[in-house]
C-alpha cells in the first residue's frame, strides 16, 4: 500500500500517518525525495482498509501496489534508486558503473596485476570469486577465506570497492570480517530464499544475478526478498538465459530484459556480457547492446593470461582488450549525452 501526502502536508501530519502505520503493526517506508511525500506500508496489507488513512489530515491518496514485488516496484518508488559504492554512483543518469576483474581469485599476484590494469583503464570496482559454485565437483572451487583476504588487500592498495560472490549463509561472518563492499548472488542462488533473507540484514549492496531459467518476475521477486527484509541496496544483473540447442553462445543474452526491468523496477540494472558470451570476442558487442538498452553498468571478466585461467578463461578479456572496451564504453556514454 502506498500513501501519498498532499503537497502542503506538514511534518506533524506525516508523522501522524507513520504513527498510525506502526500502531497497526506495519512498517513504514518513507520516500521524501519527490515533490510529494510518499509513504509505503511494508507487510501483507491485503486486509488493510484505505479508510484507515483517508481520514487523517494531509493524506492525498491511498493506493495498493498491484505487483507481487512491492518494494522493488516502480509503483512503490517512481524515482530511480541510486547507490553509492566506494564513492561511485550506480543507477539513474550516472555514467556506466564498470566492474572488472578475474572470474576467480587464483593468486595474490594475479589479482594485484589485474586490479592495477582495470583501475588504470577506468573500471570503478574490482570483481573476483573467492568461492566458486562449479558444475563439476572436480573443478577449482576458489581459495575461500584466502581469496577474500587477497581481494581486501587489493581494495586497500588501489582504492577500488570489491564485488565477490557469496554461496551460502555460513560465510556471512567472513564477508563481514573482510568488509566486502558488494555481495554478489550468482545465478544458481537467485532462488536461495534463506540466503536472500539474510542478505536483507547485512546493510551492504547486493548484486543479484538472474537465473538462466527464471522469468523477469521471478528475478524481481528474489530482489523483493532482500528488500522486504530491510536492505534497499539491490542491483539487478542480467547475465543470459538458457540458449536453444546449437547456439554459438554460452547463454542467450536477453537484452530485452534490461528495459523491461527498468520499467517495472526503480533498482539499478547492470549486465554481464562475459557469462552470456562464453567467448571474449563477443563480450564487447553484447556490452554495447546492454548499454544501448539502458543498462546502468557492466560487470566483465578480465585476466592477465586467459589461456592459463582456472575458470572461464575463454570469455575473459586481456588487459589490453579491456582498455579498448573502456574506450568504447566512454564513447557510447558520451554519444548518449550529446
Amino acid at each position: 500500500m502506498i500513501i501519498t501526502m498532499k503537497e502542503d502536508a506538514t511534518r506533524e501530519e506525516i508523522a501522524r500517518v507513520i504513527e498510525k502505520i506502526k500502531a497497526l503493526r506495519f512498517e513504514p517506508h518513507i520516500d521524501t525525495g519527490s515533490k510529494l511525500a510518499v509513504i509505503g506500508v511494508r507487510g501483507d496489507t491485503s486486509k488493510l482498509e484505505a479508510d484507515e488513512f483517508y481520514q487523517l489530515p494531509g493524506v492525498a491518496s491511498v493506493a495498493r501496489v498491484s505487483k507481487q514485488y512491492k518494494e522493488v516496484s516502480r509503483e512503490f518508488r517512481s524515482r530511480d534508486t541510486v547507490l553509492n559504492i566506494g564513492g561511485h554512483k550506480v543507477g539513474g543518469e550516472h555514467p556506466p558503473f564498470i566492474i572488472a576483474g578475474p572470474c576467480t581469485v587464483e593468486t595474490r599476484e594475479q589479482v594485484m596485476l589485474t586490479a592495477a590494469e582495470v583501475k588504470s583503464a577506468g573500471a570503478v570496482a574490482l570483481r573476483g570469486g573467492a568461492y566458486k559454485p562449479r558444475s563439476s565437483p572436480y573443478s577449482f572451487q576458489g581459495l575461500g577465506e584466502e581469496g577474500l583476504k587477497i581481494l581486501a588487500e587489493a581494495r586497500e592498495t588501489f582504492g577500488m570497492p570489491i564485488v565477490t560472490e557469496i554461496k551460502e549463509i555460513g560465510t556471512l561472518d567472513l564477508f563481514a570480517k573482510y568488509d566486502i563492499d558488494v555481495y554478489q548472488v550468482g545465478a544458481r542462488n537467485m532462488q536461495n530464499y534463506d540466503l536472500l533473507q539474510k542478505l536483507g540484514q547485512v546493510g551492504k549492496p547486493v548484486l543479484l544475478k538472474r537465473g538462466p531459467a527464471n522469468s523477469i518476475d521471478e528475478w524481481l521477486l528474489s530482489a523483493e526478498y532482500i528488500m522486504a527484509n530491510g536492505n534497499p541496496q539491490v542491483i539487478l544483473c542480467e547475465r543470459g538465459i538458457l540458449p536453444p540447442i546449437g547456439s554459438k553462445l554460452r547463454y542467450t543474452f536477453d537484452v530485452g530484459a534490461i528495459p523491461v526491468a527498468r520499467e517495472l523496477s526503480h533498482l539499478p540494472v547492470i549486465a554481464d556480457p562475459s557469462h552470456a558470451a562464453g567467448r571474449w570476442n563477443y563480450v564487447l558487442p553484447l556490452a554495447r547492446a546492454a548499454l544501448a538498452a539502458g543498462a546502468h553498468g557492466i560487470i566483465v571478466e578480465v585476466h592477465p593470461n586467459p589461456t592459463e585461467a582456472l575458470c572461464d578463461g575463454p570469455q575473459a578479456l586481456k588487459p589490453a582488450r579491456f582498455r579498448g572496451f573502456m574506450e568504447e564504453v566512454r564513447a557510447l556514454y558520451a554519444s548518449s549525452q550529446a
